[in-house]
């Protein structure tokens, strides 16, 4: 059983950055599929980036970086020039197969969640 915790969610005025840091115990993010997805109110939740061993597979939005740090077992989520139209919930997703490379941008393809974290931005 993995879990995850999000952090570094906050407030931003348009234009600024915020970094989330998503830390895994139970289990090693090296070789797994790691995915950053977001859900504003009243929309579906959509996939934001993910990768697999290091590797991106999917990167919805350019001015988002995801990355790893093996020896923090955590990804983080890089997020720049922000607008008020970034306003979500942000999860992180993991999951213990590769399989995610077929479709990384499906949430079904993963089977482990985080929380989430509010990120809220302001024009």
């Amino acid at each position: 059983q993995v879990t995850l915790v999000e952090t570094g969610g906050g407030s931003a005025q348009a234009g600024g950055s915020l970094r989330l840091s998503c830390v895994a115990s139970g289990g090693s993010i090296s070789h797994r599929c790691m995915a950053w997805f977001r859900q504003a109110p009243g929309k579906e939740r959509e996939a934001v980036a993910a990768m697999l061993g290091g590797t991106l597979l999917d990167s919805a939005k350019g001015r988002f970086i995801i990355s790893q740090e093996i020896p923090k077992n955590r990804i983080t989520l890089q997020m720049n020039n922000l607008e008020p139209e970034d306003t979500a919930v942000y999860y992180c997703a993991a999951d213990p197969t590769p399989d995610c490379w077929k479709a990384p941008g499906d949430s079904k393809m993963y089977q482990f969640w985080g929380q989430g974290t509010q990120v809220t931005v302001s024009s």
